[in-house]
């Protein structure tokens, strides 16, 4: 293997397997994410905020920032369109949800980014306890941390944390996380539960940014259906000029591309983000608590539509597309059958002036070998009438004897040149 030369790449992809680990969270803990829409400051907004706190200085193009620092640790990550920034901090809150973690960030540097919140999350993870201490600890207190019409509660990684969230944002813009360990669970566990949660929250704002795209597209959509299917009842009723058809159909096919062109990686993006979501509930393993809804259950009622509605959207641009492209192959065709038929008539037309003019020219071939055999027989009479009197031969019958002999000979020689240049 030494001797042999690595493809230049293999590295780089190698360490990217590893370049995002899962945190390790230790019970009880509290937990503030942001996910912000990236722009090309991203990394030097990491290089001043790393600087700003006392960190180790950020590798630029690495992609990825982890430091610990004395009551705290800071994650960031940049994503194809967003950037996260989550810190953790160890120990038992004294109010449920509080601002302990969302206060790290300095206010200073916070009012320096250009970025926009996507989401926010504060997750509050408790200490390990037993599953009936759980159970007791979410029906005493979760009532007031979060909204019950729309609470999800799951055991999770075969009950071993309960977690729990409404998915709502409270009045400081956060969507709020329980975790309940119970038991002895590690912490690299706990780490791969919360990055999950966040994880789950993150593609669900995502995926959703697609939903007012395809309200937009909807509502074009039905103006040019309208138009699409006005067009093919005019062809179909020979109503106007082929040329005026045309342009027409090919005025809404443009639309209709622009329209897909302007929003394909949007709805991509979308549909990419929701089958995220629901492979992330998946690998939690839930399991059902005490007859709640569970992740699973509230985003088949709460996000799935959405996710319906913007595949739907899609789906429905394609189609009209199709029929925009299928109307206009229609008109091409008829206009194709028009011009073949016209074509044959003209052909048909050529063929009718050929004959004719082939006619002409055979009569005025005629003509001509009569008016040069005339001229030919005048000279030759001319030529040898002195020597036809020395002979006592009468002009008239020089004349006369000459006439066949000048005939057959311009007519050889007439269609000799014809041949010539024919070939």
């Amino acid at each position: 293997m030494q001797s042999l030369q690595s493809h230049p790449l293999r590295d780089s992809l190698s360490h990217e397997l590893h370049a995002r680990p899962f945190p390790k969270v230790d019970a009880p803990c509290q937990v503030a994410y942001m996910a912000l829409t990236s722009t090309d400051a991203d990394e030097e907004n990491i290089q001043a905020l790393a600087h700003m706190m006392g960190g180790a200085e950020y590798v630029i193009g690495s992609g990825h920032y982890y430091e610990t620092f004395e009551n705290f640790a800071l994650k960031w990550e940049r994503h194809s369109e967003f950037v996260t920034y989550t810190v953790f901090v160890e120990g038992e809150e004294d109010a449920p949800f509080s601002d302990i973690a969302a206060g790290i960030l300095p206010k200073e540097w916070l009012e320096t980014l250009r970025s926009k919140v996507l989401t926010a999350v504060k997750l509050r993870m408790v200490s390990p306890a037993s599953k009936k201490d759980a159970e007791k600890d979410v029906l005493t207190n979760f009532h007031t941390a979060f909204q019950s019409e729309s609470l999800a509660i799951s055991y999770v990684l075969d009950e071993n944390a309960v977690v729990a969230s409404d998915f709502k944002m409270d009045d400081d813009g956060y969507i709020r996380f329980g975790v309940l360990p119970i038991g002895q669970i590690g912490r690299n566990r706990l780490g791969r539960i919360v990055q999950r949660l966040l994880e789950i929250e993150t593609y669900r704002a995502m995926s959703m940014l697609t939903l007012p795209v395809a309200k937009k597209v909807f509502g074009r959509l039905m103006d040019l259906e309208r138009d699409l299917a006005r067009e093919v009842q005019l062809i179909s009723g020979r109503e106007g000029t082929h040329r005026e058809r045309l342009t027409a159909l090919m005025g809404i096919a443009a639309e209709i591309e622009y329209l897909n062109a302007e929003n394909a990686f949007r709805f991509g993006a979308g549909e990419a983000y929701a089958a995220l979501v629901d492979q992330r509930i998946f690998v939690l393993r839930e399991e059902r608590f005490l007859g709640r809804q569970t992740f699973s259950e509230f985003m088949m009622r709460r996000f799935s539509p959405t996710v319906r509605t913007c595949a739907a959207a899609q789906k429905r641009l394609q189609a009209i597309s199709d029929r925009a492209a299928r109307a206009t192959e229609m008109l091409s065709t008829r206009i194709n059958v028009r011009a073949a038929e016209q074509n044959r008539t003209l052909l048909k037309n050529m063929d009718e002036r050929a004959e004719l003019q082939l006619r002409l020219q055979e009569t005025v071939e005629g003509l001509s070998v009569v008016a040069i055999s005339y001229y030919g027989v005048s000279l030759l009479t001319y030529l040898l009438v002195p020597f036809a009197k020395t002979q006592g031969w009468d002009k008239t019958y020089v004349s006369a004897a000459m006439v066949i002999p000048v005939v057959i000979g311009v007519m050889w020689m007439v269609r000799r040149i014809k041949n010539h240049v024919t070939k």
